[in-house]
C-alpha cells in the first residue's frame, strides 16, 4: 500500500468508510490492502483456519468474532497459513494469540488484543455475508485499506 489511510481519506473521504473501532496492529506488515472475505463468527475459529487455508490472492479477511476477547480466534499456525496461501492480511473484531510469533510474519494482523485461550474448532458461523466493524458495514469484495491509523473500507 504506497498511500497512508490518512492522505487517502483527505482525497477520497466521501467515499471511504473509517472504522472507528480500536485495533491494535500485530503482524509484521504494518499497512496493507486487498478485497474483503467475510467470516461472522463467536468464540469458534473453524471457519477461519478453513478460508486462510485456500488461495487468498492478496485478500483481507475480516473476521466479526462479535468484540469477544474470551478465546484467541488465530494464533500462529493459522497465520503462517495465511501467508503460505497469499493473503494480505487478517482484521478480527476479536482476540488473538502467539502475538510475538505472529509479529514476525509477513502478513498484516489487526485485532483488539489478545487471549492464550483456544477457541471451538467446529466451524460455526457465516461466511461471505455483511459484517459490521462499529458503524461500518463490510461486503465481500469491499476493498480494504489498512495501517497503523486505522481502516479505510470502500465499497
Amino acid at each position: 500500500m504506497g498511500i497512508s489511510t490518512a492522505d487517502m481519506y483527505d482525497e477520497r473521504g466521501p467515499e471511504l468508510a473509517s472504522v472507528s473501532l480500536q485495533f491494535r496492529d500485530f503482524g509484521a506488515v504494518a499497512a496493507f490492502s486487498g478485497p474483503a472475505r467475510t467470516i461472522q463468527c463467536h468464540r469458534d475459529n473453524g471457519l477461519v483456519k478453513a478460508v486462510l487455508a485456500t488461495p487468498g490472492n492478496g485478500s483481507v479477511l475480516v473476521v466479526d468474532g462479535g468484540g469477544s476477547l474470551q478465546s484467541a480466534l488465530m494464533g500462529d499456525m493459522i497465520a503462517q497459513s495465511a501467508v503460505d496461501h497469499g493473503w494480505a492480511g487478517v482484521i478480527i473484531n476479536g482476540a488473538i494469540r502467539d502475538s510475538v510469533a505472529i509479529g514476525t510474519l509477513d502478513l498484516g494482523v489487526k485485532a483488539l488484543g489478545t487471549n492464550p485461550a483456544k477457541s471451538a474448532k467446529d466451524g460455526l458461523g457465516h461466511l461471505d455475508g455483511t459484517v459490521r466493524l462499529g458503524d461500518v458495514q463490510i461486503r465481500p469484495g469491499a476493498m480494504i485499506y489498512a495501517d497503523p491509523d486505522g481502516i479505510l473500507v470502500s465499497g
